[in-house]
């Protein structure tokens, strides 16, 4: 088939798209045909935000289903036009063999972000033509008469995101110039890198971090715009922080193409898949992909239109082989009765992975990015399922602990091992202090202490409890055990101010709370440490930090952050350097809560 009458045929497809509903994403008021789909896709219940309560939102929409019976191909003058669904998706994609696979594209900071847009117009015509890729052995077309594409992009899109911001700096203790001369990428640079496994007084610096209102760098990025605060985002997105990086993402203009794919995405992950189509809906100046385009059109139940743009898509090389199959599988479960099920997709992103829910082949989240997890906190998902979620979310610091309890004490467990396990004694431990029965607690605390603490979800334990623990007349293990909680909360220094005996118990410990430990002696090597970045004042700058310190603050904190991190698993002198350079920014508290934690927590990698 020669090279032009390829182009034809792509303009026809265009015209029909445009005749056939395709205005929803355009500026066409009225369809000039009528399209009757026989069945409507019922909408998706958006999950809410993570809040104590258990309770979940209602389960996902189903994969869409064809009619029983084709409609006819026409009907009489008048009366509209109704296309079998299955006929028009065989037609448009037998137009053309399935193209080659695309070159996979590089991956990026965050590699599972769905490909949502495109650099191809949103639709062919208002001075845009279909461009093809060259065929193999036919000279190549000159461009001459065609029209260059133009960039249209609204006057507010160059406001810099970079300012952005959920938390005011001033009520974190930060000076709004933290990032001060640091050159934004490198800033950018040093928020992606990896620190998923750090200790959670520290991501929680971490996670405020990206929230708080700061002054942009004095140094922007060469190239691109917003790529601090994409980073920023990444870096809640690693996280599973899906709530607050669309709180952020809301507040962002939208028409940065970057911006929109990640709006497009987490609510995609929250559930929220009308809310997403809403955003491509509502932003013109982006034009969204080919597949994101389809399962939109889908959504708002214009079958024929999303069946021709899936032809268009692949005839122009658009979509590549693996997703093809998966949309043609969504557009057409009837045709798949009896059809083996569809390999999983090799890189999944939020996207494929709403498209594999649809046809009825979910997926899995436990060996997908912890923001997936978020899926399975919904109803129709299984209590097990919904409670490893929880506590995946809850290791990263994003869930609130209060929703996890609600989960482990939703019902009896229903076997015992793993998860069951927890399930068991957190129930039996919520219990007991609730009816106040000491003999019980004291039975049970120490056995669930360490289910907990083998699935580091030791913070969120003491968060459930502590407050309670410490009501009650507790003795020997349970006592000590019930203090060592209470120190790993927020109120540190009110729990050693009100527990006299607190020092006799745990000599060290209670004196790092009280920020005094000059009189109690070391047991260990890290004691010792600890001892030598609290015994006094920092006198200065650790060497490590010096050339940094003040005009690149947000850079030596973050480096901080890292040595301590790498000095918990027994790097002595970046755990010193670390803790004594959060001291010497007046992040004090913050300081001890992170040395508290060391001890009790036995982080050692």
């Amino acid at each position: 088939m020669g090279r032009m009458f390829k182009a034809i045929l792509v303009l026809l497809l265009a015209a029909v798209l445009g005749t056939l509903g395709y205005a929803y994403f355009g500026e066409m008021t009225a369809d000039p045909v009528e399209i009757r789909s026989p069945v409507a896709l019922p909408d998706l219940a958006p999950a809410p935000a993570v809040t104590p309560a258990p309770a979940a939102p209602a389960a996902a929409s189903p994969a869409p289903q064809a009619p029983a019976q084709p409609a006819p191909a026409t009907e009489a003058a008048g009366a509209g036009l109704t296309i079998d669904r299955r006929l028009l998706l065989a037609l448009t994609l037998g137009l053309w063999p399935a193209p080659p696979a695309l070159a996979e594209a590089p991956m990026s900071a965050i590699d599972w972000l769905s490909t949502s847009v495109s650099g191809v117009p949103l639709r062919p015509g208002g001075g845009s033509v279909a461009v093809l890729p060259p065929v193999a052995g036919e000279a190549p077309v000159s461009g001459a008469g065609m029209v260059e594409r133009i960039g249209v992009a609204s006057l507010d899109s160059a406001r810099n995101a970079d300012s952005l911001g959920l938390l005011p700096a001033s009520r974190l203790g930060l000076p709004r110039g933290l990032w001060g001369a640091t050159p934004e990428v490198d800033l950018a640079a040093a928020l992606r890198k990896e620190r998923l496994d750090t200790l959670p007084a520290v991501q929680g610096f971490l996670l405020e971090l990206m929230l708080a209102e700061l002054d942009p760098p004095i140094t922007p990025a060469p190239e691109g715009q917003n790529v601090l605060f994409l980073a920023r985002i990444d870096r809640l997105l690693d996280l599973g922080a899906l709530d607050q990086a669309m709180a952020l993402l809301e507040q962002a203009e939208p028409s940065d193409p970057e911006i929109f794919r990640r709006r497009f995405d987490v609510a995609l992950l929250l559930g929220e898949e009308d809310h997403a189509c809403e955003i491509m809906e509502k932003t013109p100046a982006v034009a969204p992909s080919y597949p994101a385009r389809i399962f939109c059109l889908a959504r708002r139940s214009k079958w024929d239109a999303a069946m021709l743009t899936l032809g268009t898509g692949r005839a122009l090389g658009q979509i590549d082989s693996e997703t093809a199959l998966l949309l043609e599988r969504f557009l057409d479960d009837e045709g798949a009765d009896g059809a083996t099920d569809l390999p999983p997709p090799a890189r999944p992103t939020p996207l494929s992975f709403r498209l594999m829910e649809a046809i009825g082949q979910p997926m899995a989240t436990t060996t997908l990015p912890v923001a997936f997890a978020h899926s399975d906190l919904r109803a129709n998902a299984g209590w097990k399922t919904q409670i490893e979620a929880a506590e995946r979310l809850s290791r990263m610091g994003v869930l609130d602990p209060n929703q996890l309890l609600g989960l482990y004490t939703q019902d009896r467990a229903s076997a015992s091992g793993g998860v069951w396990d927890r399930v068991s004694l957190v129930s039996q431990l919520d219990a007991a202090l609730s009816a106040s029965d000491v003999a019980r607690v004291e039975q049970v605390l120490p056995a669930a202490w360490d289910l907990m603490q083998a699935q580091e979800l030791e913070t969120a334990f003491a968060a459930m409890f502590a407050p309670r623990l410490l009501d009650l007349p507790l003795t020997g293990a349970a006592r000590r055990l019930a203090l060592r909680l209470a120190l790993l909360t927020g109120g540190f220094e009110t729990v050693v101010q009100t527990r006299p005996d607190a020092a006799a118990e745990e000599p060290l410990l209670s004196a790092l709370a009280r920020g005094d430990t000059a009189p109690v002696e070391a047991q260990d090597l890290l004691g010792l440490t600890v001892k030598r970045v609290f015994d006094a004042p920092p006198a200065a700058v650790p060497e490590a930090y010096a050339g940094l310190v003040p005009d690149r603050l947000g850079e030596a904190l973050l480096a901080a952050v890292d040595d301590i991190s790498e000095g918990a698993k027994g790097d002595a002198r970046r755990l010193e350097s670390g803790l004594t350079l959060l001291r010497k920014a007046g992040f004090e508290s913050l300081a001890r809560r992170t040395a508290l934690q060391l001890i009790i927590l036995e982080r050692r990698g």
